[in-house]
């Protein structure tokens, strides 16, 4: 039987990745529900957008009239929500459209879809799911040992890791009290094509080949697990067709990488890749910048994902050295996209007078 999914942040990094995949290797009706911010970008999915199994819904999750309408009309089987504000920066310079969008957005959606799933019939109830997609920045900061496994407490350091902890737990709160059958996965740091450039990948994937400091925060020892956008798309589909209801499952590429170590790969692909460096440049890595440390800046994630890969059979088809050489590849031969997305490459995480 042919399923709908409705997909929330489809024009987004990752759930553009979602929507491409299923589209391509399944044969899901897909609805991309999309407020279209700043980091929304209909372009992303201008390889699918003609498939007759697409639609597209302008709509802000907090819009609870619009949520419904779109439940109504569609009648999905599933919903993979993955609309958020994400990026750490700019949840310190502006805190309240985090809380909006997280929280409110995930609680507008959650009470929307649950009156949905309460008036279908018995047999489509049962095969209803709620996908809920979070960060493993909700658990904080890890020493230079140990794991972040399902049962992790929560210490969110950062605004945004708050606001998404706060929706993690409505959705808990939502299959325990009202038993909506839901499913939670937390992911390591993505990285791959279509993600907009305020992120360190295309950030300095971009900046190097325009010439322009490459901007590590503090020493650059920070150090983050590393998974292919694409890997991660094939997890989430995996977890929604497979994951048992009220279950959590940590996502991650088994790819720890300090940024530093990121920023120099980045610089020898393009020496490789790009040997026409801007003028007077004799080495990408010659413009790298150490800058003041973010706020609160977290020191190390790591993701277990072994529950993912023994109960549902998911592994990470990319290595970091393929993954990241595949991603530079593909901004150094899609210019015309990242101009397109009009980013500055300015630093965020800053307050008029210095670092709050």
């Amino acid at each position: 039987m042919t399923q709908t999914i409705l997909v929330t942040g489809g024009a987004g990094f990752i759930g553009s990745a979602v929507v491409r995949l299923l589209l391509t290797e399944t044969d899901a009706v897909v609805i991309n529900v999309d407020k279209l911010t700043y980091a929304g970008n209909l372009d992303s999915l201008a390889s699918v957008s003609e498939s007759s199994r697409y639609h597209f819904e302008r709509i802000d999750v907090c819009d609870a009239q619009g949520v419904s309408r779109v439940l109504t009309k569609y009648r999905p089987n599933a919903l993979v929500h993955l609309a958020a504000e994400s990026h750490v920066d700019r949840s310190i310079d502006g805190p309240a459209e985090f809380i909006t969008t997280n929280v409110l957005g995930t609680y507008t959606l959650l009470e929307r879809a649950r009156r949905y799933w309460e008036g279908l019939p018995a047999a489509e109830r049962s095969r209803f799911r709620f996908h809920h997609v979070s960060t493993d920045e909700v658990f904080g900061s890890l020493d230079s040992a140990g794991l972040f496994s399902e049962v992790s407490p929560y210490r969110p350091n950062s605004p945004y890791a708050a606001s998404k902890a706060a929706s993690d737990h409505l959705v808990r709160a939502w299959h325990h009290t009202y038993d909506l059958p839901v499913v939670l996965t937390n992911c390591s740091n993505n990285y791959g094509p279509y993600q907009f450039p305020e992120k360190l990948i295309p950030l300095v994937i971009l900046n190097a080949i325009e010439g322009k400091a490459l901007p590590i925060y503090g020493d650059g020892r920070q150090v983050r697990d590393w998974l292919y956008v694409e890997d991660h798309a094939r997890a989430l589909c995996t977890v929604l067709q497979h994951g048992v209801s009220g279950e959590t499952y940590n996502i991650g590429g088994h790819n720890e990488r300090t940024n530093l170590e990121v920023v120099e790969g980045i610089c020898a692909l393009l020496d490789e890749l790009r040997p026409q460096r801007p003028r007077g440049i004799s080495r990408y890595s010659a413009l790298v910048t150490h800058v003041q440390d973010r706020p609160g800046h977290d020191r190390r994630y790591a993701i277990d994902a072994s529950k993912i890969e023994e109960h549902l059979g998911w592994v990470p088809r990319e290595s970091f050295e393929s993954g990241l050489r595949r991603t530079v590849q593909w901004y150094l031969g899609n210019r015309a996209w990242s101009r397109r997305v009009q980013y500055r490459g300015e630093r965020l995480g800053l307050v008029s007078g210095g670092i709050r």
